[in-house]
């Protein structure tokens, strides 16, 4: 097991602007003037004649450019006036980035100090290696951090926090924000039709979809419902059929899998329950996955995986034509990597976000079929990430991936 240290010395907490870095939860741009923003700008086309690197054509420069790590960002606005004109506004960077298909992955991790409860996001970017912070959420409530749930449209680069839990009051919100990676800004989106808490949720064709959770007199929901990102509208759905808060939700084969987990102390099996949006109808889950679905889950290889909580933290995989569940084969997640945690995935990689923030990666192998009857099996090989000594007293509350 490979493992890659990153102390407080080597790896500094950066905002997403300035290489500075404080842990103040303010943020503030670049002072740029607006003009530079504009790339046809009299500014910009006064300095054309500057080469952005002696000796490179243009494009190939901006090539170069347009990877630097962005904690590099500030000591390289210093070269010249061009650099500035780049670099100086991170909208403007990873805009070009867009443009030129650039897409790098950063881990975003929803946070929260064990004593205090403040929440807080951090930012690790996945190719350097290094820690990034993001504006504050506009929520102005003390909150319970588990009680929200986490969406992400990964290439998009855009995530959203949904719902929530007021904690002093216990009283759910209807609470709905936006994150664009690109703007690096966060927006109020237009609210749930029903508050709630601990719900599921999942994007299906670019659909956000939320179902169950708690509501204001802390009963069980059963009402479900869609967001359209597009346009910011929800609408009501069918109905789950049961009231019932979600421990893990998964999206499986274009449907929405919704499971309450095993509840203290274990003697009913736990319920579960599977949308369809293209016949929007529920139907109960099968019973080997939700009485074997004992963790926090993620879809890789078109296959549904769990970290399992029990079962020394191994990875299993659910065979569909079985309703089973079967260990992959590998070693179980490093020791490092704590509970509470927070899982993800991107492509064939698992990100196992523990307690302090310390990171485990998996890099998730299908082993080749003997033949062409036999099912695929699958193997692990797991890496850690250490997080910097000042995030010893942070918790995990949800983890996602974004592109940029």
């Amino acid at each position: 097991m490979q493992r890659v240290r990153l102390s407080s010395e080597q790896a500094p907490v950066h905002k997403l602007g300035d290489s500075q870095m404080t842990l103040s939860p303010k943020f503030r741009l670049a002072v740029i003037q607006p003009s530079i923003f504009n790339p046809s700008s009299e500014l910009e086309l006064s300095l054309r004649g500057e080469p952005l690197i002696p000796g490179l054509p243009d494009d190939v420069a901006l090539n170069c450019l347009l990877r630097l790590p962005v904690q590099s960002h500030s000591a390289c606005r210093a070269v010249c006036k061009r650099w500035h004109l780049l670099l100086g506004s991170k909208e403007r960077f990873f805009t070009r980035r867009k443009e030129l298909g650039f897409k790098d992955p950063w881990l975003f991790v929803f946070a929260f100090h064990k004593c205090t409860g403040k929440i807080q996001w951090q930012v690790l970017d996945l190719t350097h290696l290094s820690w990034h912070t993001i504006p504050s959420m506009p929520c102005k409530d003390k909150v319970c951090p588990l009680g929200f749930r986490c969406i992400s449209i990964p290439r998009e680069g855009t995530l959203f926090v949904c719902g929530g839990m007021v904690s002093d009051v216990d009283c759910p919100l209807d609470l709905v924000l936006k994150y664009e990676m690109q703007k690096n800004r966060w927006t109020v989106m237009n609210r749930m039709i029903t508050a709630r808490s601990f719900f599921a949720s999942g994007v299906i064709d670019g659909m956000i979809y939320v179902a169950g959770g708690n509501s204001a007199d802390l009963f069980e929901l059963d009402s479900a419902e869609v967001l359209d990102p597009m346009n910011g509208s929800w609408h009501s759905i069918a109905s789950m059929g049961t009231n019932m808060a979600s421990y893990d939700a998964a999206v499986l084969n274009g449907k929405l899998l919704v499971t309450e987990g095993w509840l203290w102390p274990f003697y009913v099996s736990p319920r579960g329950q599977v949308y369809d949006p293209r016949t929007d109808n529920w139907e109960s889950m099968a019973v080997g996955l939700r009485e074997g679905w004992t963790g926090s889950s993620v879809v890789v290889y078109g296959h549904l995986f769990v970290v399992s909580e029990l079962e020394r933290m191994k990875l299993k995989v659910y065979d569909l034509d079985t309703d089973s569940w079967e260990p992959i084969e590998g070693p179980p997640l490093p020791e490092q990597i704590c509970k509470p945690f927070a899982v993800n995935a991107c492509d064939c990689r698992i990100y196992v976000v523990g307690r302090n923030l310390h990171v485990a990666v998996g890099y998730i192998s299908r082993i080749n079929q003997k033949s062409s009857s036999e099912k695929w099996r699958f193997g692990v090989q797991w890496h850690v990430v250490d997080a910097p000594d000042y995030f010893s007293d942070l918790t995990p509350s949800s983890s996602q991936v974004l592109f940029a």
